[in-house]
């Protein structure tokens, strides 16, 4: 589904959301006639430092705003923009930036749902889908943390023995399916309801802790994390 397509399926009660510079903005009317606010990153744009500081900007502006209305993340996106001006500018402390505010912006009381109907990787797609409340996936979308010949480069491990371990471990492998099994994406809204529909189901739902250690244990993506992060907290509350 193209952008516009997904915008009236999610808004059928009309939008003011616009795309502009890879950047998308604006706000739209759900069920109950309650507004939500929507930001995200189209056409596959490598968010840099300017990308990152403008979505950062209209967070904050929200927040300033006061009220609860949830805010919805749109992603198709590359990696981070990785130019040299970028890096020299601190990319890495403005992405950073954008998910502090997100989180910020969930205490004060707004939903995020990420909606990730393309692309997406590496500082890009943790600094906005992952940094939501909730990630939910079109069929369509095909994210991935770290392509292999990346994680190649960065642990010096050969390529041909990341691309075996990727057929059976998760986290090594790219692609939808295997986010989903490592719990990173809670929904991949494939058939049934509306998205319309299913975004008035996942916002009527109360807000949860952070499940997705204990999603990907459940489906076998993860299965060490839950386990690992409840040993910490134990740890950490009998040592002070």
């Amino acid at each position: 589904m193209a952008l516009a397509d997904i915008l009236a399926a999610l808004f059928p009660a009309g939008h003011a959301v616009a795309e502009r510079d890879g950047l998308i903005l604006g706000t739209a009317r759900i069920e109950g006639d309650r507004s939500i606010h929507v930001i995200g990153i189209a056409d596959k744009t490598c968010p840099g430092v300017d990308e990152a500081l403008a979505l950062a900007a209209h967070v904050l502006s929200i927040i300033d705003g006061g009220g609860d209305a949830p805010i919805l993340v749109l992603l198709d996106s590359g990696s981070q923009r990785m130019s040299r001006r970028d890096e020299l500018l601190g990319l890495n402390e403005t992405l950073a930036h954008l998910a502090k505010l997100l989180r910020l912006a969930q205490v004060r009381g707004h939903r995020t749902v990420g909606l990730l109907y393309g692309g997406s990787a590496a500082g890009a797609f943790i600094a906005t889908a992952l940094a939501c409340d909730v990630l939910v996936a079109l069929p369509q979308a095909y994210p991935e943390v770290m392509d292999l010949p990346s994680i190649a480069r960065v642990t010096k491990l050969p390529l041909d023995l990341l691309e075996e371990k990727a057929k059976t471990t998760a986290v090594f492998a790219p692609g939808l399916a295997n986010l989903h099994a490592t719990g990173a994406i809670a929904e991949i809204w494939d058939e049934g309801p509306t998205l319309a529909g299913r975004l008035a189901a996942l916002l009527a739902g109360a807000a949860t802790d952070d499940r997705r250690a204990l999603w990907g244990k459940e489906r076998g993506g993860r299965p060490k994390a839950a386990d690992i992060a409840r040993e910490v907290q134990r740890l950490a509350e009998t040592h002070g």
